[in-house]
């Protein structure tokens, strides 16, 4: 049993107002669908980025000072299923730098399958996969000397709040060593006629993907949330620039979960907050960075200018 997924669990629903991490999204099946949200047409982000990616790939090698002489690690937050790094390796590979690749996230399962396809497309990298979520992996960036390229693609760091953003931020910053380099991809403040309709596609993946996440709790702490009566509810405006998705109970009900001994009442239309995605402009980014060692020297931007990856130097 995921006793720290458990204790979650337990402490986001007797909260007031109720949240469930977004972090729990990932298992098996959570892995699977948000493949498929991530393909379907109104999730413009995977698609922005993926162009940078793909057609700015020589640019993101220079601008992050990459030398074919010199051994580095490249560390990836939240790997996923690496669709766009794949752009980025294949280039490396193909100019012979001398690189070793650890990408991390807090699936296995998306992990052993991301090693997989690399060792079939890519079988000359060196891959060393490692599971924890971010803020335990920053620790273990600082037990090698070596050089460092950190990527945080997705505009992962949006699904923090404000405050943790900014401290994950200032503690990724001092588990680095001068002139390591961060990648850090940020979905951009857009109209809600664009953003909106990502959190809530025509089929309906982003719906099941959230409700999984109570399927989840039912499977693994013999809980009995009934589906059915939890609606999906996506929200957001550009004057706010933070998109946030809610569980709504759609009747009066009490959920136990038995791995808990422990039964949690809903009123009718009470909201479980399961995922915040801000969306980011210069003067935010600059503003979480003020009391950091990191300093943005250059910005790459998809061809609509929906997203774009900014690359931070650890200074001296």
């Amino acid at each position: 049993m995921n006793n720290t997924f458990l204790n979650d669990v337990d402490k986001g629903l007797s909260n007031t107002p109720k949240y469930l991490l977004s972090k729990y999204f990932y298992d098996k099946i959570g892995d699977a669908l948000f493949v498929d949200i991530m393909n379907m047409p109104e999730y413009y982000l995977t698609r922005a980025e993926f162009d940078i990616f793909k057609n700015q790939t020589q640019n993101l090698i220079e601008t992050l000072k990459l030398r074919k002489d010199t051994f580095f690690e490249l560390i990836e937050l939240g790997a996923g299923d690496g669709t766009k790094t794949k752009q980025l390796l294949k280039a490396l590979d193909t100019a012979n730098y001398n690189f070793n690749y650890v990408p991390i996230d807090i699936s296995q399962n998306a992990l052993d399958q991301l090693k997989s396809s690399i060792n079939s497309e890519l079988p000359n990298i060196n891959t060393t996969p490692k599971q924890g979520d971010y803020f335990n992996v920053l620790s273990s960036l600082k037990q090698s000397n070596h050089p460092k390229v950190i990527l945080f693609l997705g505009s992962n760091i949006g699904n923090l709040n404000d405050i943790l953003a900014q401290d994950f931020l200032t503690k990724l910053a001092d588990s680095l060593q001068a002139n390591d380099k961060l990648c850090i991809g940020l979905d951009l403040i857009k109209s809600e006629k664009i953003v909106l309709p990502a959190y809530n596609d025509s089929q309906g993946i982003t719906r099941r993907f959230n409700l999984n996440l109570l399927e989840r709790i039912n499977k693994e702490f013999d809980a009995n949330f009934d589906i059915d009566t939890f609606k999906h509810q996506p929200e957001y405006t550009e004057d706010e620039g933070i998109a946030r998705s809610y569980l709504v109970s759609t009747k009066s009900q009490t959920v136990t979960i038995k791995a808990l001994n422990k039964s949690f009442h809903f009123m009718e239309g009470e909201r479980i907050h399961t995922e915040t995605s801000r969306k980011y402009n210069d003067a935010i980014l600059n503003g979480f960075l003020k009391k950091t060692s990191l300093k943005v020297i250059d910005k790459l931007m998809d061809s609509n200018q929906y997203f774009a990856d900014y690359i931070l130097n650890k200074d001296e």
